[in-house]
């Protein structure tokens, strides 16, 4: 593994910016003119992402613009995320041979090592669900409403959600690290009759999910989270970063 990581914190942008900055820093990696890259940010205005391949029917699109919420598709597979009160990594690197589910297991490590010096101890989901069978389901349409193999959690409960795509050898993983509790509203933006089931969802998400704020009986800020992962990363990667302006990285990519 490259030991020279670059460390990129972009700020707050909405959904399009986002997404399209994760894939041009995979393409710009992938034609070698830049080292492996762990990259932070956030949700102006706050965004419904889904996965590459999810159908966006389901949403109410009236009630999403009306609530100012952005809608986004990535460019990774998984489930829909509202975008909110988190920070959201994305990391671009070489998979060096590793599987899938290897470098979910390499990056999850770093960043639990990263929380874990806010002071909390996190563990990583150890079984994998049949996703073709709970996709079936319109509750399983959020992504915090189910866990992968390697997904972090505290005292059972989801804290990060996390999806990858791979161009060749390079990997572009990306996920929400939740500071707050604004993403359970997910559910009413769907485009759903039944009551009783958007009351299901939420009671699903409410019960497997944990917001950092949550753990610490405090509020978490972006900063402080932003630190702490760049640290666990180096420490359990064993990397050096090279900080980088925003402002270099947008006059190569816009």
């Amino acid at each position: 593994m490259n030991k020279r990581w670059i460390f990129l914190n972009t700020g707050f942008h909405d959904g399009e910016f986002n997404m399209m900055f994760d894939q041009k820093l995979a393409h710009l990696f992938s034609a070698g003119k830049i080292k492996p890259v762990l990259r932070v940010y956030g949700w102006r205005p706050y965004t419904i992402s889904i996965g590459y391949n999810q159908d966006e029917n389901v949403f109410d699109f009236e009630k999403i613009k009306s609530s100012g919420i952005g809608f986004v598709r990535r460019p990774t597979g998984g489930r829909a995320i509202l975008h909110s009160e988190e920070l959201t990594y994305s990391v671009v690197m070489n998979a060096d041979g590793k599987s899938v589910l290897d470098v979910y297991n390499l990056l999850s490590q770093a960043i639990a090592k990263g929380l874990s010096l806010l002071g909390a101890e996190f563990e990583l989901e150890e079984s994998q669900p049949d996703f073709v069978k709970l996709y079936k389901h319109f509750n399983s349409i959020p992504c915090f409403a189910s866990s992968a193999k390697y997904e972090i959690h505290y005292k059972g409960k989801k804290v990060v959600g996390s999806a990858q795509r791979r161009y060749g050898d390079v990997v572009l993983q990306h996920g929400s690290i939740l500071i707050g509790g604004y993403h359970k509203r997910l559910p009413e933006f769907l485009k759903v009759d039944s009551r009783d089931l958007i009351d299901q969802i939420k009671y699903e998400i409410e019960n497997k999910t944990i917001c950092l704020n949550e753990i610490f009986g405090r509020e978490v800020s972006f900063e402080e989270v932003a630190v702490a992962l760049k640290k666990g990363f180096e420490i359990e990667l064993g990397i050096e970063f090279e900080d980088l302006s925003q402002i270099k990285f947008q006059e190569m990519i816009l």
